[in-house]
């Protein structure tokens, strides 16, 4: 029944030239950015692995020890291998293993950068206080969680 409707809708749309829904431009570009943004951080979590694992920027804790201590709980890795928490890995980029969290934090931080360029923006212009409201409430709630304020974050 449900591939019928479908089928009807997408007819009806080929035929009227008009769209199924009717979605504001400020959520299209939103979601264009998180697509294209995905793809980006993807691509960056993927050069910086090869260059860590291939030896071109040497890691902290080189791969190959990495296996040797996975039955290790987070805190007992962090003591045996000497690694930073929280956002000091930001001070260890010159290591293969810490510039893989570039990647990482640009997927994490995506939605916020999104959401700060595209619909706080628009919802304001737009005198849309609900919307508003909810857009701010949830950037400064990853801001927050990502902060490591409340202790959320980190190892």
């Amino acid at each position: 029944m449900a591939n019928s409707q479908l089928a009807k809708q997408q007819v009806n749309t080929a035929v009227t030239n008009q769209p199924l829904m009717n979605v504001p431009a400020e959520q299209v570009a939103y979601a264009k950015m998180i697509n294209y943004g995905q793809w980006l951080g993807l691509a960056v979590l993927v050069v910086t692995f090869l260059l860590y694992v291939t030896g071109m920027v040497p890691g902290m804790v080189h791969p190959s020890e990495i296996a040797q201590n996975w039955h290790l709980s987070a805190h007992e890795y962090l003591e045996v291998t000497g690694s930073p928490t929280g956002w000091e890995w930001l001070g260890m980029l010159n290591y293969g293993n810490f510039l893989s969290l570039l990647g990482v934090a640009w997927l994490g931080g995506l939605t916020i950068i999104a959401y700060l360029i595209f619909l706080v923006p628009a919802y304001l212009k737009q005198k849309d206080i609900a919307f508003f409201t909810i857009a701010i409430t949830e950037v400064i709630v990853l801001v927050v969680a990502a902060s490591g304020i409340l202790g959320s974050a980190g190892h």
